[in-house]
């Protein structure tokens, strides 16, 4: 009884192992579902499937907010499909900043490598949670919650992200109230702004309504 039972067992442990994929590189000519992207065929994968290169240069910081995002999730990475991770570059001008923003799909964390960024969330119950970060400092961002950055010091700020998705999701608070064609009025009644002060927002971040 006690082989047969060892028996079964090891059939059981050996099929599960063999059911295991070791990666699910992303096919980007397949559209991309909940669950991330279809698998690349295994015989089509290589390993510049498991490298990315595009961290190395600093982003464009010519914007209006001084500050550039340089992703690498699963629609530029397609290595980090499936396996829930990714990462990013963020570079801050003086005076830059990554306006209040949420990951609806994972948490980050934030590793700062040059100059220095005032970093902070707000949890759902309101409270304040800020922090000035240094060369090295590491910073946790919850999942959901809304967050930003800010460069603190007089030269170029640089960090990296890594999130807990290959696809974690960005909506930037301000575009979502002032980069659209939600009409002004709705505006005005949900955020306690006049007239004036949302058609002058709407204005710079090309809004409409």
């Amino acid at each position: 009884m006690l082989h047969t039972i060892f028996f079964l067992s090891s059939l059981l442990i050996i099929s599960s192992h063999a059911s295991v994929q070791d990666f699910c590189v992303g096919d980007l000519k397949a559209p991309e579902g909940p669950a991330g992207y279809s698998c690349k065929k295994p015989s089509l994968v290589t390993v510049d499937d498991f490298v990315f290169t595009g961290l190395r240069a600093a982003g464009n910081t010519s914007n209006i907010i001084k500050a550039a995002v340089s992703p690498a999730f699963a629609a530029q990475f397609p290595g980090v499909n499936g396996l829930g991770i990714s990462v990013a570059r963020l570079d801050l001008a003086p005076n830059g900043v990554i306006p209040m923003h949420t990951h609806p799909g994972a948490s980050e964390l934030l590793v700062v490598t040059q100059g220095s960024i005032l970093a902070g969330f707000v949890s759902s119950a309101n409270d304040v949670y800020l922090k000035k970060l240094k060369r090295g400092d590491v910073m946790l961002f919850p999942q959901g919650l809304l967050h930003f950055q800010i460069n603190s010091a007089g030269v170029n700020s640089i960090a990296f992200v890594s999130f807990g998705s290959p696809s974690p999701g960005l909506q930037i608070l301000d575009f979502a109230l002032f980069a659209n064609d939600l009409p002004s009025k709705l505006v005005e009644k949900t955020t306690f702004l006049d007239d004036a002060t949302v058609k002058a927002l709407k204005a710079v971040l090309g809004g409409t309504g």
